[in-house]
């Protein structure tokens, strides 16, 4: 027979039948394991489940509603009452699960706990999010529907590991255009976001204990959390006006990664002569670069500087994207531009990892950017953005000029600005929080309290109209 009550019932021996019934009932509805508005079986059920008298189940029912645990209904099944605040005894204290003894050591770490989501508007100047109310619903859900059908016809099956080749054929030709980025799609591997692609890349290519990373700093944190977790030594090397201090690398660095469009979170670009330097440095040691291109289609300037992939001749790089920022974070869809002598490794990675990416998701991201799709909504939220990266820059200029230092920056989705009194750091992060909620300090991005603090704004889904407003807001708190 199917069980009553979704928990094990253990009644006593003679005497005690009604008496160990309301019991464990009542300590149930106490733990929650009975909640709010639950229906009481019926007694006649409960009796036969239990092997027991009805007027046993109706006397520790009658109990219940006697006490306050339950609610009698005319007509229907009793129910739970509402008992918050009623324990007369706290929970026994819980454990954090990050501090058990029993899970490995690496995943205590703070470093790796996820950062709390933050309740944010939502026009906001959070960052790395992309606005979705331009986005062309109807183009994916006729996609969908078309990819769809084609898989209802086709048999069940695993996928390469690697990702469809409709997509990796897409995607190398859509890298080539867009940044010049020069591969074949048997370079092409298939990931669930740039974030799996960094751990693909972190058990590829570090050996616990030995395998020294340089990372940027300040830099993006779940790329050093993918790195520490593979059991990487972290070596965090400056950033300043020019992008990564190559000079400041150590000879027996093995993996470098890097933003060189657009570094996160101060937004420089990482100069050509460093450029040249990083690959010349990562030839010379036998070491490689991981090169993190998240955000670099959205370009407001001149001609972009060519992508590390594009002048290294030397196999030394791996190119990673994304359509988190182009698209929408829950397509999750990224990929690595891999050199040919590692890609069988990294597929067998991958394959080890989760064996392959949905393929239903992949054939329509394949017809979005064969068509053009991508490319079209691309060019129009740039000039979207550019808008609202000029709102921001004027308004930063005019209202917060006195406090803040605008970092030059021509790519991606969110603006920083140098503090020009370290002294007031706290202060205007403080202001920040209140009068431009979404914004961060780059202190959030950092291993060690920057020695310049500064601050990064968002503009992927705040409208330019509500820019200034905004800012004036900042500025009179800042004024006291």
């Amino acid at each position: 027979m199917e069980p009553v009550f979704p928990f094990d019932l253990t009644l006593s021996g003679p005497g005690t039948l009604t008496r160990s019934l309301h019991h464990q009932l009542r300590a149930a509805i106490l733990d929650g394991r009975l909640g709010p508005g639950t229906a009481l079986p019926a007694t006649r059920r409960v009796a036969a489940a239990l092997g027991i008298a009805r007027n046993t189940v109706v006397t520790a029912y009658d109990l219940l509603i006697a006490e306050g645990y339950a609610i009698p209904r005319k007509g229907a099944k009793a129910v739970v009452a509402e008992l918050s605040g009623r324990r007369t005894a706290p929970p026994p204290a819980r454990q954090s699960g990050f501090d058990d003894s029993r899970l490995n050591a690496l995943w205590r770490t703070p470093l790796l706990h996820p950062e709390p989501g933050r309740a944010l508007p939502e026009r906001s100047f959070r960052l790395g999010v992309p606005d979705h109310r331009h986005f062309p619903h109807d183009t994916w859900r006729r996609l969908s529907a078309q990819s769809l059908r084609a898989w209802s016809r086709t048999g069940f099956g695993y996928a390469g590991s690697e990702g469809i080749p409709a997509l990796r054929e897409a995607i190398a030709a859509h890298v080539a255009f867009s940044r010049a980025v020069a591969c074949k799609a048997d370079n092409v591997v298939v990931t669930s976001g740039a974030q799996q692609a960094f751990d693909l890349l972190a058990r590829l290519l570090v050996t616990a204990g030995r395998t020294r990373v340089a990372v940027e700093e300040p830099g993006y944190p779940p790329v050093r959390a993918a790195f520490a977790a593979a059991g990487a030594q972290l070596v965090p090397i400056p950033v300043d006006e020019e992008g990564l201090c190559v000079d400041r690398l150590d000879s027996d660095i093995r993996v470098i990664s890097v933003t060189p469009s657009h570094q996160s979170p101060t937004g420089v670009a990482l100069s050509l002569r460093r450029r040249a330097a990083l690959l010349a440095f990562a030839r010379r040691h036998g070491a490689v670069v991981i090169e993190d291109d998240y955000d670099g289609e959205f370009r407001f300037g001149g001609r972009p500087l060519d992508a590390l992939q594009t002048l290294d001749r030397d196999a030394l790089v791996f190119y990673v994207g994304t359509f988190s920022k182009s698209l929408f974070p829950s397509l999750r869809k990224g990929f690595v531009v891999s050199p040919g002598w590692a890609r069988e490794a990294l597929v067998t990675v991958k394959h080890c990892a989760d064996s392959h990416s949905d393929t239903i998701t992949q054939a329509v991201l394949a017809a979005f950017i064969r068509d053009g799709h991508l490319a079209r909504h691309v060019r129009r939220m740039r000039s979207i953005y550019s808008v609202r990266r000029g709102a921001l820059l004027e308004g930063l200029h005019r209202e917060l000029g006195p406090w803040l230092e605008p970092i030059p920056s021509e790519a991606g989705l969110h603006l920083a600005a140098r503090i020009r009194d370290p002294a007031l750091a706290p202060a205007i992060v403080a202001a920040m929080r209140r009068h431009a909620p979404g914004a961060q300090s780059i202190a959030e991005y950092a291993m060690a309290p920057p020695e310049r603090p500064a601050v990064t704004f968002g503009y992927g889904v705040i409208d330019a109209d509500d820019i200034p407003a905004a800012l004036a807001g900042f500025r009179r708190a800042l004024l006291g």
